[in-house]
């Protein structure tokens, strides 16, 4: 699915935090947003998956207006892991992964026997069978978010929304997670704090600063050492690596020349 992005512009509380952004995302491409702290990242995401409406332009899938598909619609075409989630009552882990399917299921039976499958492998493939009969808010951070990876696997989405979906994970988690995103076969909007997994996972970023696009294209063409001092503040010094060839960065402050 395509994804675009088309002078999107966001307010809230009548302030304008996103200006008029244009993204491009390609059938099957991991896309990611970067930035520093309240660059409009997260709002912009939200515009996305549906929990706030632009004030200005459009977001199309295939061409088709989101905020003009029905609810059941939309939620079949996309799936959406927020950074901050709540719940107010202890589902077991199955139970929540279940709730993936509601989308496809018909009137209101349960889930049946195809759901469950579908929901099993999910949780297998986050590493989290073996959570299934606990209840959701007896598990640590880590253990949540990727059981909430596996609900939105299995609302099988053409486009997966994540923000920042390696919080609360351990290094090993951080890169299963995102290697298992690309392997399902969506495309993928993601933003992510971490400059060195953008750059190996995705095949394009965006940067935003200020609610702006101030640049985007492949990670090694983005990720320069005069960008990366203006909109984030820091030296970073580009090594390949070893195995993969992408780029990652070292990173050290820019400290201020002293007055002579």
């Amino acid at each position: 699915m395509d994804l675009t992005l088309d002078s999107v512009s966001v307010e809230l509380a009548g302030a304008r935090l996103v200006h008029d952004v244009a993204l491009d995302a390609a059938a099957g491409q991991v896309v990611g947003l970067v930035g520093p702290n309240g660059s409009g990242k997260s709002t912009l995401l939200r515009c996305v998956y549906r929990a706030l409406r632009p004030a200005t332009g459009a977001v199309r899938l295939d061409g088709d207006d989101l905020h003009a598909l029905t609810a059941r619609e939309a939620a079949r075409r996309v799936a959406a892991l927020p950074q901050e989630h709540s719940a107010e009552f202890d589902f077991t882990v199955a139970e929540v992964v279940a709730m993936g399917r509601l989308p496809h299921r018909r009137g209101l039976g349960g889930p049946g026997a195809g759901d469950h499958a579908r929901c099993a492998g999910a949780l297998r493939r986050v590493g989290a069978e073996h959570l299934a009969g606990r209840g959701f808010l007896s598990l640590s951070g880590g253990e949540k978010q990727r059981v909430l990876i596996a609900r939105a696997l299995v609302q099988e989405p053409r486009l997966l929304v994540l923000d920042e979906p390696t919080n609360h994970l351990d290094i090993a988690h951080q890169l299963d997670v995102l290697a298992l995103v690309r392997q399902a076969g969506p495309t993928v909007l993601t933003a992510l704090h971490d400059l060195n997994l953008a750059a190996g996972h995705c095949d394009l970023l965006y940067v935003l600063r200020a609610g702006r696009i101030v640049a985007s294209g492949p990670p090694a063409e983005v990720l320069r050492t005069d960008l990366l001092a203006e909109v984030f503040g820091v030296r970073a010094t580009p090594v390949r690596h070893p195995v993969t060839g992408a780029v990652q960065l070292l990173f050290d402050r820019i400290r201020p020349t002293p007055e002579d």
